[in-house]
This record gives structure tokens, sequence and C-alpha cells, in this order.
């Protein structure tokens, strides 16, 4: 796996608006309805997340979600991290803006 340039991270942000770089990860925000309509998207996550075989940092708090990507085993970004963002955004419906 190798880690994915600055420059090509700032561009893949700048295509993906609703995303950002947060101590080296991607992250994501995102505000549902209520606790059930989170719960859902989450385990919708989840069964994206064991197909790539990588697997997000998250937080539910009620009817937020937090969303962290990073590829631990190189030690930053990877296109692993794009590809799940990215399948998380198809989820969403949108291409991330």
């Amino acid at each position: 796996m190798t880690v994915i340039s600055e420059s090509d991270i700032n561009a893949w942000l700048s295509a993906h608006s609703a995303w950002r770089l947060q101590d080296g990860k991607l992250a994501l925000s995102l505000q549902f309805q209520d606790f059930s309509m989170a719960w859902g998207f989450m385990s919708r996550v989840a069964l994206l997340a064991e197909q790539q075989q990588h697997h997000p940092e998250w937080l539910n708090v009620y009817n937020r979600v937090e969303i962290a990507l990073v590829t631990h085993d190189a030690d930053g970004l990877t296109e692993k991290d794009l590809n799940l963002a990215i399948a998380i955004n198809g989820l969403l419906g949108n291409s991330g803006n």
C-alpha cells in the first residue's frame, strides 16, 4: 500500500467537499433525523467496510455520525481510504459534495 501524496489528497478533497482532512485522516461529519437513521447508515457502512476489508474509525451520538478513514498499516491515507469514502458517498446518494 502506497501513501497518497498531499497534492493528490488535496485534489481529491476539492472534488469531494463534504470530506475534510483532520489529524491526517479523511473525516466526514453527518447528522441524521434520529438515532435509528444514524444507526441504519452505520450498518450499511459496516457491510461496505467488510467487503473492502477496510474499517473506519467512527463515533455515534444520537443522530450524529463522525467517520475517520486512514490506513494504519501504511501510516497514512491510501487508495483504500479513498475507495471506502467514495462508497460511503454512494450510500448517501451523492459524490461527497
